[in-house]
């Protein structure tokens, strides 16, 4: 299989975020997980069937133009479980890369259990991250120090020199990113506290709009998807 034929299942793309990691990125967040956390904000991504198979190669075009229209610095992958399809997240690290682009990976394995998988692809993922976020989600146990940081057993390796700790992009408070176009509503991010609630009425109504848009015999919209990081 040549690398412009090589199909991954997305679940969600957006071409440029400030709401999944340092300075504005692309974000992927892959189809299917093999875990499966309490109060997991994507339980959608977490069959390995759906999404949307999506050609590596376009892909890649998306990484380019993102790179052009918006200066995105970095990428991000989520899901779903990126581990679980190390052979494209690796091929998109080292295509990021050769753009200068810095990579983050939020991943439901420890370091040292990544480091543990038979799959070689895994360790090539990890030569490629800049960044890698590690450990399952626990929801009993939120993080509301760290940015972007899910709960607070979950640790943040800097793999390379290229971002630090020391940053204080880590330590602003987390956003929420709420877009709606021709596909529907896509809410991403983490909200405050006090506004948790905010994409789930939203997304009710994007979902009775599309009640009402069926009814009508309407062209078809998606329901609105939650993508949080």
């Amino acid at each position: 299989m040549s690398f412009s034929d090589f199909v991954v299942p997305v679940a969600h793309w957006v071409a440029c975020t400030e709401s999944e990691g340092p300075g504005r990125r692309c974000a992927i967040w892959f189809q299917g997980c093999p875990f499966r956390c309490p109060g997991c904000c994507n339980p959608e991504m977490l069959p390995f069937e759906g999404g949307t198979p999506t050609l590596l190669s376009e892909l890649c075009r998306r990484m380019d133009v993102a790179v052009d229209e918006y200066g995105i610095e970095g990428i991000t992958f989520l899901g779903g479980e990126p581990l679980a399809h190390a052979r494209a997240a690796a091929a998109l690290a080292r295509f990021a890369q050769s753009r200068d682009l810095s990579v983050m990976v939020f991943t439901g394995y420890t370091l040292e259990q990544a480091n543990e998988l038979s799959d070689d692809c895994v360790g090539e993922l990890l030569a490629c991250t800049d960044i890698l976020v590690d450990g399952l989600y626990e929801r009993d146990a939120p993080d509301r120090e760290r940015r972007w940081i899910g709960s607070a057993n979950q640790k943040i390796h800097f793999l390379t020199t290229r971002h630090s700790a020391d940053d204080p992009c880590w330590r602003r408070p987390n956003t929420l990113e709420i877009r709606l176009d021709a596909t529907g509503l896509s809410v991403h991010g983490f909200p405050a506290i006090r506004a948790a609630g905010l994409w789930r009425e939203l997304a009710k109504r994007s979902r009775a709009q599309v009640t009402d848009s069926h009814t009508e015999n309407s062209p078809k919209r998606e329901p609105a998807r939650e993508s949080h990081g």
